[in-house]
């Protein structure tokens, strides 16, 4: 006798897999030089799914990657950078492990139920810069994470998150928790989802790429988002107010993933000099550059005369206790897939401080 949803999974993922095999051929054709040259005499080349646009930090982060990639195999391993991508942010993951695609990034959130451990790094407070937060979860990721076993069927070459998640509103100025209740803010899944739930506020899960639309006509009072899509996205034409957490009402959970069987066909020699440029390194390298992203961000923001204030302790103190449960919920998560959710949260903690004291 079958079962009806093992089937439908089955049927919906080979759906899927020929979507994306669909759209593949078409950028194949469309292809000519893509943004990493790939010489003649490369042994093993690396199609590249893309889906960010060309300036943000994920997209000039896979460019550099790739150049290095070149540049510490003398040629003989190269990317091939789709102009287009064949592959949504939400059908990343099976183009890669399918390998319609052989790397590709992905944001964790964006398929709600299928990733539980990587939420332990979007919880409110956590850090102040992308750079210290990547880093730290890179290492909690190998250290504990990993063990999960939330990847399969793909090779995760690092993981990270942008800066933290803040407050851009059309509304008021945001100067308590209370001040967010009933407001209707753009969202993008993960634990944000949560958190806006729990404080009051009416989720608008709608992605990055609406939020002009959304604000302008007024279907949504304002955004959680991270700093880096101010400019981007043009935020500065529309918002009045922007609220600074510290520590961050949220942080997004992003995987870096390779097709494993791809990689392997990769020499030996040639994965020892690429494996430098991937984990805790690539973490740092993204990091780094949605903190840029940040501090261009609050120029913008300046510039165009949008009033910015930070949120004070009690703000604080109150979004510390008004999610703590969502924390507890997910350690009892983490608990029934075997492992200990709480000293996960506290190894983030400690690694945090860590890499903040410089090591």
């Amino acid at each position: 006798m079958s079962n009806t949803k093992t089937d439908t999974g089955r049927k919906s993922r080979a759906s899927v897999r020929a979507r994306l095999a669909t759209t593949a051929l078409g950028a194949a054709a469309m292809a000519g030089m893509m943004a990493v040259a790939t010489p003649s005499f490369a042994e093993v080349t690396l199609n590249v799914n893309s889906w960010a646009g060309p300036t943000y930090p994920l997209a000039t982060q896979t460019v550099e990657l790739c150049e290095d990639i070149a540049e510490v195999t003398e040629g003989r391993v190269v990317c091939n950078i789709l102009p287009k991508a064949v592959a949504s942010p939400t059908q990343t993951f099976d183009a890669v492990a399918s390998g319609i695609v052989d790397i590709g990034y992905i944001v964790h959130g964006y398929t709600a139920g299928r990733f539980v451990l990587t939420k332990a790094v979007e919880f409110p407070l956590f850090g102040d810069t992308a750079e210290t937060m990547s880093v730290a979860y890179q290492r909690v990721y190998d250290k504990m994470l990993a063990s999960g076993n939330e990847h399969e069927g793909v090779k995760v070459l690092a993981v990270h998150t942008h800066g933290p998640g803040q407050m851009f509103n059309i509304r008021r100025e945001i100067k308590s928790l209370g001040d967010l209740n009933g407001l209707k803010m753009r969202v993008g899944g993960g634990v944000i989802n949560d958190v806006s739930e729990a404080i009051g506020v009416v989720p608008i899960l709608k992605p990055a790429t609406e939020v002009y639309e959304l604000l302008s006509s007024g279907v949504a009072d304002g955004v959680f988002f991270a700093k880096d899509g101010v400019v981007p996205y043009n935020l500065p034409e529309v918002v009045k107010f922007a609220t600074f957490v510290p520590g961050g009402m949220y942080n997004i959970s992003f995987g870096w993933l390779a097709n494993p069987d791809k990689w392997n066909s990769i020499p030996e020699a040639d994965r020892a000099l690429i494996e430098p440029l991937i984990g805790e390194n690539l973490a740092r390298s993204i990091g780094k550059k949605f903190d840029t992203a940040d501090q261009v961000a609050i120029k913008a923001l300046e510039d165009a005369g949008i009033p910015m204030s930070t949120a004070d302790e009690q703000f604080v103190s109150d979004l510390a206790s008004t999610t703590e449960p969502l924390r507890a919920a997910w350690i009892k998560q983490a608990s029934d897939m075997g492992l200990d959710g709480q000293a996960v949260l506290d190894d983030l903690q400690e690694a945090i401080k860590e890499v903040e004291a410089g090591n």
